[in-house]
């Protein structure tokens, strides 16, 4: 959960590596600000711009899909409050609730096929998490 309280919350086009590759991320829009003039949810990859007026959610693959939001008129307000998957919980609960640090150095002790089979079930992992997205091409 994040909350961007600057009375004029603009983000600069960003992708949020934190965030869990095919997790999803819901953004809020706050505020007192004319949704006509700015505060539009721009969706880079997709060439998208989105009328978002204050109250409105989405919920985007924010750590694979480019974004940000347009500037407001100087005498008004935008804030944002963001929920997010943080991928490094979805990484700690993984390595059977340990640290990547600690996941390195019991790598470090395994033998070559031990190491090799950890490898592909991290592979296999990463994999199912991207075929949850779909593969239609966008013109």
């Amino acid at each position: 959960m994040h909350f961007q309280l600057r009375p004029q919350t603009v983000t600069i086009p960003h992708l949020d590596f934190g965030n869990l590759a095919w997790g999803w991320c819901a953004i809020t829009a706050l505020g007192d600000f004319d949704p006509d003039l700015g505060g539009h949810l721009i969706l880079w990859e997709l060439r998208l711009i989105i009328r978002f007026p204050p109250g409105s959610s989405v919920a985007i693959p924010s750590a694979l899909l480019r974004h940000s939001n347009a500037a407001i008129q100087q005498d008004e307000i935008r804030y944002s409050f963001t929920q997010f998957a943080a991928g490094g919980l979805f990484r700690f609960a993984e390595n059977g609730f340990a640290l990547n640090e600690s996941v390195r150095a019991r790598t470090a002790r395994m033998s070559a096929k031990e190491r090799n089979e950890w490898v592909l079930a991290e592979a296999a992992r990463f994999s199912e998490g991207l075929k949850m997205y779909s593969v239609h091409k966008l013109d």
